[in-house]
């Protein structure tokens, strides 16, 4: 049976799904912008700044989860300008800097609200 993960520590979803769901040991984390889940607003940073505030969000989440960032084990990341790859990878190398999860990064079109960056998770339990 799935379990819906919730945390108000990470910003409301924008859109008719849930932050993650658990089924069984895996967890999917849905893709999370840069909004700040005390105000609701999305960061008018750049991409670091956003990208800092996703992963906060992502952690947060995966704390909701019983879990955390060491049990990634695949990354998606979505950017809106594939000249951002370098400052985004700066700031994701201080989360993953360690048993580092599978990834794939591409430069999209647009992302929900103006945001630079988008990033969504697996994690397992084990």
């Amino acid at each position: 049976m799935n379990k819906i993960i919730y945390t108000n520590n990470a910003p409301e979803p924008v859109g008719p799904y849930s932050q993650a769901v658990l089924a069984g040991n895996t967890l999917y984390c849905s893709g999370q912008i840069a909004i700040d889940p005390a105000t609701g607003k999305l960061s008018d940073g750049d991409v670091t700044l956003q990208a800092h505030l996703c992963l906060k969000n992502i952690k947060n989440i995966l704390q909701a989860a019983q879990m955390d960032i060491n049990n990634v084990v695949k990354v998606s990341c979505f950017l809106k300008e594939m000249s951002d790859f370098a400052q985004f990878n700066e700031v994701y190398a201080q989360y993953f800097f360690e048993n580092q999860p599978a990834r794939s990064c591409v430069a999209v079109k647009d992302l929900p609200k103006g945001a630079l960056v988008e990033i969504e998770v697996i994690a397992v339990k084990g």
